[in-house]
């Protein structure tokens, strides 16, 4: 008799750029085993140090308007002008498998995503003032000013959408919070430092 496999639980997590999500995902998965992340189709140009199919799959907008004909993408969206999207062939191999899968969008992919997996976990990641915000972005050293206005601007529409998160958390402290997110995948739950009532009066408080 075959043991049936229980299917993988996929996670979304959103941030506004410069919250510290992808080098949260890059700890997470290398922490939990079973926790895979996917790597997510772009049309944006290769930066310094990253590496194609790694970091993310790197085409031009032909090739992925062509998959967006092919029906390829669970998701997809434009976000600073340049097209990114999530593969259907491979998050649905990996669920089958029994891996839970991460998947690392904005809000209008979480949209995407919980319409065609309505058990999905989202998880929205707070910076803890819109201070520390901008000196992460300035710190990051790859946009110049005008851009980073432009993305402290997309950061508060970005916010706005914390409410159709399941879980709120603040990226105050990257080893603090990497085990608070490495306890809600593994435990299903939050500890308690991650409140949620005082998380959302943040999201509040930045959106004012």
């Amino acid at each position: 008799m075959t043991d049936t496999i229980q299917k993988g639980t996929l996670y979304t997590i959103a941030a506004p750029s410069g919250a510290g999500k992808t080098s949260l995902v890059k700890a997470l998965v290398e922490v939990i085993e079973h926790l895979k992340v996917s790597i997510s189709y772009t049309t944006r140009p290769i930066r310094e140090g990253e590496v194609d199919g790694v970091d993310y799959q790197f085409v031009d907008d032909a090739e992925f308007n062509e998959m967006i004909a092919h029906h390829d993408f669970l998701e997809h969206a434009q976000v600073f002008h340049h097209q990114y999207g999530t593969s259907n062939r491979w998050v649905g191999r990996q669920l089958d498998k029994g891996n839970d899968v991460i998947l690392e969008i904005d809000w209008q992919g979480v949209r995407q995503i919980k319409s065609l997996f309505p058990e999905c976990v989202r998880i929205f990641v707070l910076p803890p003032s819109l201070e520390v915000l901008t000196e992460r972005l300035i710190a990051r050293g790859q946009d110049d000013p005008a851009v980073i206005a432009g993305r402290m601007h997309a950061a508060r529409n970005e916010i706005a959408h914390y409410e159709e998160a399941d879980y709120v958390v603040v990226n105050d402290d990257f080893q603090e919070t990497l085990a608070d997110l490495q306890a809600l995948i593994t435990d299903k739950q939050l500890p308690t430092r991650q409140n949620e009532v005082n998380n959302k009066a943040l999201a509040e408080a930045l959106l004012r």
